[in-house]
């Protein structure tokens, strides 16, 4: 398999990187550059949304770059209108900031926070954050994170955050109790980088709850696990709640770079001329490539598309490997989909490449899967039958 002989010598060493290197793709499919396929059930990390070279995203982006690809935010961008409309009317918010990443969105809804309790004349604003959370690598969303292991190296980090477990109300109650300093909750519906950890929906509603009676914000980092990759347009959506502010990103797009804040009525004035912005957010060519792609997903029926085959996927999975001992537990929604094991199996990406699969292993004992929502219930097959014999020959070492 090995096509990289030795990491690039003039590029920074920061990731453990698969020896492939891709050239094209079409689907579900990608080839390398000596002509090998794989099977796609990464999707960029939840970013291909559409996968590969779709017949309808491409001839609009190229209609895009003969137009204009990079204005300022100087001036209005039409599509800008025309993307946040859609997600207002999605998402039963009010008002939309467009940036470049996910990180990039998330860091602006630390800051809405942070001048929400400003506002509200809280000197030293405080966030309540969770165990095993991600929400970049920027210093202040790194400070956000449950990582111990990705902020080594990095400290001092930002202070103001206070963590809690996943669906505990009680410890959320007893970590913010007599705190007048606290201005927000902010959290993923369902980890990502953290290991495909659900937040459970009884529990989404008394935090909702919670932050009513508080006059806390409710944030929703929706960046992995948004955009239908559950069978809804946004995870937290099964819960039946609304979030204050949602920040989104990865599959908005369909691999053009994008990041969108979605805020309510309670937050979306907080910012004022002056507090933010951004050079490349909001650019010509992302907001038609997040226009199309919501119009894509619309027109071809992804959301039940990825609740249909997510469940087909996730059945052959159980099926597939139950009573294995070193099989911990399967989890997640729709075509976002964790397996976790009794122990570390990094070594599965690579192996999984070999075999003509591609995946990830995170939280060093999960293996995720979020393939494009184009999934088929036959590619789903596909996919059963290309890991389960890559994970029984590993539990069996």
């Amino acid at each position: 398999m090995a096509l990289i002989e030795a990491a690039s010598p003039h590029v920074m060493n920061t990731y453990a990187r698969v020896p492939i290197a891709l050239s094209h793709g079409q689907g579900v499919r990608v080839w390398d550059v000596n002509g090998r396929e794989y099977l796609d059930a990464l999707a960029g990390i939840a970013v291909n949304t559409l996968g590969h070279n779709h017949p309808k995203l491409v001839p609009a982006l190229q209609d895009q770059l003969t137009k204009i690809i990079h204005s300022s935010n100087y001036y209005h961008v039409p599509d800008q209108e025309r993307l946040a409309a859609r997600l207002v009317e999605l998402s039963g918010l009010t008002n939309v900031f467009f940036c470049s990443s996910g990180l990039e969105a998330n860091e602006a809804a630390l800051k809405l926070a942070r001048k929400f309790g400003h506002d509200k004349g809280i000197t030293r604003p405080q966030i309540v954050v969770y165990e095993k959370a991600f929400h970049g690598r920027s210093i202040a969303t790194l400070s956000a994170t449950g990582n111990a292991k990705v902020q080594k190296g990095f400290e001092p980090l930002v202070e103001g955050f206070i963590r809690v477990p996943l669906n505990d109300i009680d410890a959320l109650r007893q970590a913010t109790e007599g705190n007048p300093d606290v201005v927000a909750v902010f959290f993923e519906t369902i980890q990502g980088e953290g290991g495909v950890n659900p937040m459970r929906a009884e529990y989404l509603r008394e935090v909702r709850a919670l932050c009513d009676a508080n006059d806390w914000l409710l944030m929703i980092d929706e960046v992995q696990c948004g955009m239908g990759r559950t069978g809804k347009w946004f995870a937290h959506q099964w819960a039946g709640i609304l979030p204050d502010v949602m920040p989104l990103a990865k599959g908005l797009g369909s691999g053009v770079p994008i990041g969108a804040v979605v805020a309510g009525p309670r937050a979306a004035n907080i910012f004022q001329p002056g507090n933010h912005g951004t050079t490349f957010g909001g650019n010509p060519l992302a907001m038609r490539a997040g226009v199309e792609t919501l119009r894509i997903m619309e027109e071809d029926g992804l959301l039940e598309n990825a609740t249909r085959v997510g469940a087909h996927l996730r059945a052959a999975l159980e099926r597939g490997l139950e009573g294995i001992a070193g099989v911990t537990e399967i989890r997640g929604q729709g075509l976002m989909l964790g397996i976790e094991l009794d122990r570390p199996c990094g070594v599965l990406t690579a192996r999984a490449a070999e075999a003509g699969l591609l995946l990830s292993v995170t939280a060093d004992n999960v293996i995720r899967l979020v393939p494009p929502l184009i999934l088929t219930e036959a590619q789903a097959d596909e996919i059963v039958a290309l890991l389960l014999p890559l994970v029984r020959a590993f539990l069996a070492e």
